[in-house]
């Protein structure tokens, strides 16, 4: 790859970014994927470049929802107790393990498709699970309440440091179970300015064990800027009953695309990126 700017690359970065401000879903969940199926980048170079691409992104869509008011910061502290601990300690783990092989990565892919399938039911069972939190929310003392969100925050600073897949759709659908009287908006923003500390660690992190393409992240970030800041306007706005639905599917393509890579031939692999990189 060269310096000069890829317009692909760019397009991919703005489709993401106006999906992440919209909805706080498609840092990891949407990008990691097209990285890996569509360009036909190594899935741990996927990982480190979409976490700083994420961070970088969402501080973006930060700054729009915290002039909106759209930020609940007593959620965003909590899950920050859990999440900013569990990721430290999952890059030591990583770090210690050294370089990853083919079996390692084949792990990541499967990672990364498990959780795309688990996070596309959550999208398509978000109404119910709203419904069911709302008869559930009179029964459940506050403490129950934060313990579960640190409890989130932990298990999302480990996928995320893994795989980067799990700080927008899955936070976003546990944190409407969690709060249901909060309006989607301020979840979304609470969820949005979580994850800018979350990937900057695993992402910087993944920087240190040089698994961050920098050109490629610079031009995903051309377009996704933008991108985000208008979905971050627009997100009180999104129409739900057309938006959840389609993201659920396309995250479910995404999951069978990577399952399907990740039992590919090795040999099957490398033709296939081949081909990717010998596009015009």
């Amino acid at each position: 790859m060269t310096g000069s700017i890829d317009v692909f690359h760019a397009v991919a970065g703005l489709l993401v970014g106006v999906l992440v401000g919209l909805t706080g879903v498609g840092g990891g969940s949407l990008m990691t994927p097209l990285l890996v199926l569509l360009f036909g980048v190594s899935a741990k170079t996927a990982v480190g470049t979409d976490l700083l691409f994420a961070a970088i992104t969402k501080i973006a869509g930060s700054v729009v929802h915290g002039s909106r008011e759209t930020v609940e910061w007593k959620i965003v502290r909590r899950m920050a107790m859990g999440s900013v601990p569990a990721a430290l300690l999952t890059l030591a783990a990583l770090g210690w393990i050294g370089e990853v092989g083919k079996s390692t990565e084949h792990v990541i892919l499967v990672s990364l498709a498990t959780l795309l399938a688990l996070t596309s039911i959550a999208v398509f069972a978000r109404k119910w699970l709203f419904g069911k939190a709302q008869q559930w929310e009179a029964a459940r003392p506050p403490s129950l309440v934060l313990g579960s969100t640190v409890l989130l925050g932990a298990l999302i600073g480990v996928a995320v440091s893994i795989s980067s897949v799990g700080a927008g759709a899955i936070g976003v659908t546990v944190l409407l179970v969690l709060y249901p009287r909060l309006p989607v908006a301020r979840i979304v923003g609470s969820d949005i300015a979580h994850a800018v500390p979350l990937a900057l660690i695993a992402g910087t992190g993944h920087w240190i064990m040089g698994d961050v393409n920098g050109v490629l992240l610079t031009n995903l970030l051309i377009g996704s800027i933008p991108g985000v800041i208008l979905g971050s306007y627009l997100s009180s706005h999104a129409p739900d009953r057309v938006l959840q639905p389609l993201l659920a599917t396309v995250l479910a393509i995404s999951s069978w695309q990577l399952f399907v890579k990740a039992n590919m031939p090795e040999k099957a692999k490398v033709v296939a990126v081949g081909q990717h990189h010998t596009r015009p």
